[in-house]
């Protein structure tokens, strides 16, 4: 063989050798000892990216909320946002004292959750077995003296509610905001005896609007709703008489998986700012 050839042949070998050697490290790249590719990590991240976003399904159907009638106002604006993110939900608010509303769901009334004004008030329903899970607060609420525009009989605390000739309208006991105003009338060592008592904070607040009563112990939130037509006097025995509200979704809800994603909107931070413009305070 000449020197030619095998200098050519030579030359193919070597080349050879090198085509394997690259073949096999890009082999290795690829292999459980080296860095995957970006084509199987961007396949990865896909796969994982779908079975996370699949994990929480959007709520749908009916949803009935039993809430106390302090959370109207809010509850309402966040019935609206809710359906906006969830195409196909609707949502049906019954707004009453939270007493009675408990002593309905007690009685079997079809509802898929409960948002209280008080603890006590959630008891009853979670003792009888009609509360899904540990009911959890979302919102705290405290007193004022409801007063018409201008204050005419010059009301500054407690004490002049019991002055000759002021009437005053009251929340029935059982119901957590007249609940709530023994508590503080009790810190203050005050005896008050209303004119009326209302089975809501609502209805307290309307004899105020119509003239009926010089005052009310109401929330500072429905003072705030109503702001145009009502004025409010603060009293240092309020912070003696704070309320927890907490919110569940109910054993029997027709619509489980509408009123767990429910609950969990109202726990969020978008709700969050929702009521506590309204002025509610955070848990």
């Amino acid at each position: 063989m000449s020197t030619r050839t095998t200098g050519t042949t030579r030359r193919l070998a070597a080349a050879a050798a090198a085509a394997l050697v690259l073949s096999l490290g890009v082999t290795a790249c690829g292999s459980d000892g080296g860095k995957p590719s970006d084509t199987t990590a961007s396949t990865a991240a896909t796969q994982g990216s779908s079975a996370s976003d699949g994990a929480v399904p959007k709520a749908s159907g009916a949803i009935t909320v039993f809430a106390a009638a302090s959370l109207k106002e809010t509850f309402s604006e966040l019935g609206k946002k809710f359906e906006a993110a969830n195409p196909g939900s609707k949502v049906t608010f019954n707004f009453g004292g939270s007493s009675s509303l408990a002593t309905s769901i007690n009685s079997g009334a079809p509802a898929d959750v409960f948002a209280a004004a008080s603890p006590a008030t959630m008891k009853t329903v979670s003792d009888a077995g009609g509360a899904s899970g540990q009911p959890t607060t979302f919102v705290r609420n405290t007193l004022t003296i409801a007063v018409p525009r201008g204050n005419p009989k010059h009301v500054a605390g407690l004490k002049d509610l019991t002055a000759s000739g002021v009437k005053v309208a009251l929340c029935a006991k059982e119901v957590p905001c007249g609940a709530a105003a023994q508590t503080a009338l009790k810190a203050a060592g005050l005896d008050l005896t209303p004119v009326t008592l209302e089975q809501d904070v609502k209805g307290a607040l309307t004899k105020v609007e119509l003239g009926e009563v010089d005052a009310s112990l109401v929330y500072k939130t429905d003072v705030q709703a109503d702001a145009a037509k009502i004025d409010g006097v603060d009293f240092p025995e309020a912070a003696k008489a704070v309320n927890d509200y907490p919110i569940a979704a109910l054993a029997k809800a027709p619509n489980k998986d509408g009123a767990a994603a429910f609950v969990a909107y109202v726990r969020s931070p978008e709700a969050e700012q929702v009521l506590t413009a309204a002025g509610f305070q955070a848990p």
